[in-house]
């Protein structure tokens, strides 16, 4: 009962925020993007255990190698462990996981401006984590390549994600949808994207 309150008075505050600062980005990126090209010189972090990054020697995963030769689905969001994200975005994709696996997907891909430590936790609570490949993006560089980020301080947040979701093939965007609040998920989730394969 408390989270359910919670997770509601949140929601209220990250919409009266967005609200208020008039926040409404648009996107670099767009149908027919090559996002190879556009964050060509970024990384991503695999999620992950400390031990585990440790033992890697704090490796990271260059955006060709996550999007060249494959079909991919992949989303972003605000943040691990906020309410929309943890209670409407990722189960949107853990409960369809099947059919995106049936339509051919090489993987389903969950990216937030966070480190790979606290990607990797939120992922096990989720018990998602083998069904979605979860990244960390700590420095925001990927979003920002893509002008895919909004300022969230109002909310304590900081510079985050916008909400969104992709379809790319080959490196190469064939669908995009990006949400108007960051408390929104009517487009970037599964059953949107499903539909666009």
């Amino acid at each position: 009962m408390a989270f359910s309150v919670v997770n509601r008075v949140g929601s209220s505050a990250i919409k009266s925020v967005s609200a208020a600062l008039r926040i409404r980005s648009y996107a670099k990126v767009s149908t027919g993007t090559d996002i190879i090209s556009a964050a060509s010189n970024v990384s991503l972090q695999k999620a992950r255990t400390w031990d585990e990054g440790v033992a890697s020697k704090f490796s990271t995963t260059p955006i060709k190698d996550i999007f060249k030769d494959k079909k991919v689905v992949i989303f972003g969001l605000p943040g691990a462990y906020t309410g929309v994200c943890s209670n409407k975005h990722v189960p949107s994709y853990k409960d369809n996981i099947d059919k995106f696996k049936a339509k051919g997907i090489d993987s389903v891909i969950c990216v937030s401006i966070n480190d790979p430590y606290t990607m990797s936790a939120w992922a096990e609570k989720l018990q998602a984590k083998d069904a979605i490949e979860f990244y960390g993006d700590f420095d925001g560089s990927f979003h920002k390549s893509l002008e895919l980020v909004t300022d969230l301080s109002g909310a304590l947040l900081g510079i985050r994600p916008q909400r969104w979701s992709a379809y790319v093939v080959d490196g190469k965007v064939k669908a995009l949808n990006v949400e108007d609040a960051p408390s929104d998920v009517k487009v970037s989730g599964a059953d949107t994207i499903l539909g666009q394969i």
